[in-house]
């Protein structure tokens, strides 16, 4: 049977953070997902966490002017120094939120020449985030995003997320997969996840296009899930889509699903 997580960054926005902690375990989800989590205190979630009785699954390091359609932080050689910052901030709130995975942003490269320079430097730094998280016993992934919602974005596909575990060879270092942005990319997401299950961390979802809930696009949703149930992946599967109406009216395919 799948484990259904929901990110609460993007889901049941109508009201604040600490209360969709409430909602998601009302409407039947046992964990939950925050992509930073870094406005409120540790102490403040982990009270919603508790009171609900929910599983953190994942929350980001701190990815700097990312979202503001910056390079970010993690693959950026001058900004060695503040993504170590970044990771510090992560280990004290992981310290009391215990998440399961943390995630590094790879970030995007707006100059090609500097590209292997920029490969070089998110390799040290998933080298030394691991370093800080696995001592709590909490594993580190990293994810591909789609060059067309973030051009310049560092790693677009699973087989170079492949070739970054090869190289790198580190125990509790995982993929992020997500379903949306490398179906985008036109990966062949059941295959890979077939051939590749052992090597997910946690894989998050949305419908293509439009990043919405499933039924919104064109993909199949019902042969996805019975794909991922039938490979050796045990972990997660994570509502991180964009409601398209309310966040309740989205939630029919979780309803079918049970």
């Amino acid at each position: 049977m799948l484990k259904f997580s929901t990110n609460l960054s993007l889901l049941f926005n109508e009201v604040p953070l600490l209360e969709r902690f409430k909602v998601a375990r009302q409407q039947g989800f046992q964990a939950v997902e925050v992509q930073f989590p870094y406005t409120l205190s540790a102490e403040s979630l982990r009270a919603c966490l508790d009171e609900q009785q929910l599983t953190l699954v994942l929350f980001n390091v701190d990815a700097d002017d990312l979202l503001d359609g910056g390079e970010g932080l993690a693959s950026v050689p001058e900004k060695q120094e503040q993504f170590r910052h970044a990771v510090a901030q992560a280990v004290a709130y992981a310290k009391v939120l215990k998440p399961e995975f943390i995630n590094v942003l790879p970030g995007r490269c707006f100059n090609e020449y500097r590209r292997q320079a920029y490969l070089k430097t998110f390799k040290d730094n998933l080298l030394f985030a691991v370093e800080a998280f696995a001592p709590l016993g909490i594993k580190t992934v990293f994810e591909a995003i789609n060059d067309q919602d973030m051009p310049g974005f560092m790693i677009n596909h699973g087989v170079q997320m492949l070739d970054i575990l090869d190289e790198l060879r580190l125990p509790s270092l995982f993929m992020q997969y997500d379903i949306y942005h490398l179906t985008k990319m036109g990966d062949d997401i059941v295959g890979f996840i077939s051939q590749n299950a052992d090597r997910i961390g946690h894989i998050q979802f949305a419908d293509c296009p439009g990043r919405g809930q499933p039924g919104t696009g064109d993909i199949d949703f019902e042969n996805l899930f019975s794909v991922i149930k039938q490979s050796s992946y045990s972990g997660w599967v994570g509502a991180e889509y964009k409601p398209i109406g309310s966040s309740l009216d989205s939630l029919n395919w979780f309803n079918s699903v049970f």
